[in-house]
């Protein structure tokens, strides 16, 4: 079942912009959280990170994860989309550029690093509070 008008609405007003989000993975070792820079487009957040970071180790074992924040939580799966320079990352990296503009050309993002990548946040299932109304949303 795909999101309601209104609840992409309220998805997109909450998350269709640069959100500070804790993601949250886990490996043999247990759970891990982190807070991380993200953009929510269609039924996914987008977080611009390193290959080689312990987030993305955790995702390649396992990629089931979990997000929060904002009156938020949810389930996804992540997926690494590889370099954010490659051409088939270019639509949803002008995206990001433009969500992350106030802090993207500070020096954290090394876009020539092939080891600079685009992480995908797929939701499967998550609870929106909105003006005190409890939302169910499957993806």
């Amino acid at each position: 079942m795909a999101l309601t008008q209104e609840q992409m609405d309220l998805m997109i007003e909450r998350f269709g912009h640069d959100t500070l989000l804790s993601l949250a993975t886990c490996d043999e070792t247990g759970p891990s959280v982190r807070h991380v820079n993200a953009l929510f487009v269609g039924d996914s957040f987008y977080v611009i990170t390193w290959a080689k970071s312990g987030k993305m180790e955790q995702l390649a074992k396992n990629p089931a994860c979990a997000v929060c924040g904002d009156w938020f939580t949810a389930r996804g799966m992540g997926e690494n989309l590889g370099w954010v320079g490659k051409p088939e990352n270019q639509p949803i990296m002008e995206k990001l550029r433009l969500a992350f503009a106030e802090w993207y050309g500070n020096g954290h993002v090394n876009e020539a690093d092939r080891d600079t990548i685009l992480l995908r946040i797929r939701m499967t299932s998550g609870v929106l509070m909105s003006h005190g109304t409890r939302h169910d949303l499957t993806f």
